[in-house]
């Protein structure tokens, strides 16, 4: 007996493409992320380290001043854009979760079809065993019984 497919498949395939996608963005975009966190990190270590020399000449004070100042301004900026890019990450994060939900319902949703696929043919099968036996015992006469040709024994 030929099994009935199911229907959804190519929506299941779509599904599964769509979560492998998403499972890859959302590995890209944690790289991203850990990559800016760690640039942020160098730009914070490497300010804290950075110290004004004690005796410099007034235009050198200022240019160092400003150079922190920049300097900080870009570590500021650094921690921005990985805050930013973190929680990018746990939208993409989000997506990949909703993209395996769907794949998840429709895997689901086949696994019931192959169930209910799997207990038509067993009905099928135990009638067809049922109607071998019925037919049987209809056909064949059991030891000791007796002929419809024949008399049936008074007993008093």
């Amino acid at each position: 007996m030929k099994r009935a497919a199911f229907r959804l498949q190519p929506v299941l395939e779509l599904r599964r493409t769509e979560e492998r996608a998403a499972a890859a963005a959302a590995a890209e975009a944690l790289a991203v992320a850990a990559a800016a966190d760690r640039k942020a990190g160098e730009y914070e270590a490497s300010l804290a380290t950075a110290r004004v020399p004690g005796s410099l000449p007034g235009g050198a004070f200022i240019a160092a001043m400003s150079l922190l100042r920049n300097a900080a301004t870009d570590a500021s900026d650094a921690r921005a854009l990985a805050t930013a890019q973190a929680e990018q990450a746990d939208l993409v994060r989000a997506q990949w979760t909703a993209a395996a939900q769907r794949t998840k319902g429709l895997e689901r949703l086949k696994e019931r079809h192959q169930a209910a696929l799997q207990h038509a043919e067993d009905m099928a099968e135990e009638r067809a065993v049922d109607d071998l036996v019925t037919g049987r015992a209809g056909r064949s006469p059991r030891p000791g019984a007796l002929q419809d040709d024949q008399e049936v024994p008074w007993t008093a």
